[in-house]
């Protein structure tokens, strides 16, 4: 079984607190939102493979760790998901960003992908899934078959939510036991619309301002 990992850090749960609150605008959301994305990387990071390089200090030469293997590649679940992109790249700055389009319809609370646009190169990438939510899994599941299907590796993949469902965790569980799940809370479960309790309500309509 991949990791799965709810990071208790206490700058990222004092921040996720932050956003939970119903009152807190846009501009703070949007803000909050991307402190926690970039504090999340370290972790979600933590497992890239490093390799030994000379380096000449001020006082003699040496030989150090630098980063080595896969490079990376940010996948965000629009629209939501591109709330966390810049988080990540102010610490992975030379990561490579493709999309994947999915609205959920609001009867069956099923997921339709609509767009998908990929680095070309993604299957030797290592892909850094991001959606704020993951609350059913069945956006998340979909865009992990979506990338599955265009060459990239399941062991390469991790899934990176701000909030998550037990059930979302056990759909990509269930579905794709090699993709490593990071989460910053697991939260108790769905309502009958679908939506994470207690949650944070709507991550898109939160960051953009739309209804």
């Amino acid at each position: 079984m991949a990791k799965f990992e709810v990071m208790d850090h206490p700058l990222i749960q004092h921040k996720l607190t932050m956003i939970r609150d119903k009152n807190v605008g846009t501009k703070v959301f949007r803000e909050t939102v991307r402190e926690i994305s970039t504090l999340m990387t370290y972790e979600v990071s933590r497992t890239m493979p490093l390799k030994d390089v000379e380096v000449e200090t001020p006082i003699c030469k040496t030989t150090k760790k630098s980063l080595a293997g896969k490079k990376v590649a940010i996948i965000p679940i629009l629209r939501a998901g591109l709330g966390m992109v810049d988080g990540i790249t102010e610490m992975i700055p030379a990561a490579k960003i493709g999309f994947i389009g999915m609205y959920r319809d609001e009867t069956t609370l099923k997921p339709h992908e609509y767009f998908v646009k990929l680095p070309e190169d993604i299957a030797e990438r290592q892909l850094f899934i991001v959606d704020p939510m993951l609350a059913t899994g069945g956006s998340a599941v979909m865009a992990i078959d979506a990338l599955k299907k265009r060459g990239a590796k399941e062991t390469a993949m991790k899934f990176v939510s701000l909030v998550a469902a037990p059930e979302g965790v056990k759909a990509i569980q269930e579905a794709f036991p090699d993709v490593d799940i990071f989460t910053a809370a697991l939260d108790d479960h769905l309502n009958e619309d679908g939506y994470i309790v207690p949650g944070l309500g709507d991550a898109g309509d939160r960051l953009f301002g739309t209804k």
